[in-house]
């Protein structure tokens, strides 16, 4: 029996037991008839659905029981749908196509302007940088021109005072002798 089991399951359409696992409301009919077997649906649980496989013996089998049919083929469409479905199709890819374009035309200028501001920023830095540079040798240029113009002046007031101390001891000597 386990391996007639088995065999039923692989039978069983996985599709049908995913699809009645998502869809919470049972269907009306909650036997399901696959070939020789059935599917009954017990009570839901919290965790999950409950089903019991019911094997029919060979001898209940008659030519009469229900055979799983395929699904209905769709009518084949016309010339004109197929058109009108593959004009839609290109306008959607077109469509697409176009938003790809533009989030990458929008990406390029945010870049663009991301690097712009950087060059700005950098400018400003340099020009303020320059400025700065400037000041502090222009503000060094003037204390050591005022350094030289001290030194200069003690320089000569040190002329001068030799020159006064030579002046005077001229007067001694000339006095004195």
């Amino acid at each position: 029996m386990p391996t007639a089991y088995k065999e039923k399951m692989k039978e069983l359409s996985v599709l049908s037991l995913i699809c009645s696992c998502f869809y919470s409301q049972p269907h009306p009919n909650t036997i399901y008839q696959y070939g020789d077997m059935e599917v009954k649906q017990l009570d839901k649980r919290a965790s999950g659905q409950s089903f019991e496989v019911i094997l029919k013996s060979p001898s209940d089998l008659s030519p009469e029981s229900p055979v799983l049919s395929s699904p209905p083929k769709r009518k084949d469409a016309s010339l004109e749908e197929l058109q009108k479905r593959l004009e839609a199709a290109e306008e959607r890819r077109k469509t697409q196509e176009a938003q790809v374009l533009k989030q990458l035309a929008e990406r390029r200028e945010h870049e663009r302007e991301v690097l712009h501001k950087a060059l700005e920023e950098n400018n400003n830095f340099s020009r303020l940088a320059e400025e700065k540079l400037n000041y502090k040798m222009e503000l060094s240029k003037e204390i050591r021109e005022a350094h030289l113009a001290a030194l200069r002046e003690r320089l000569r007031e040190k002329e001068l005072h030799a020159a006064e101390v030579r002046r005077n001891k001229e007067q001694r000597e000339e006095m004195s002798g």
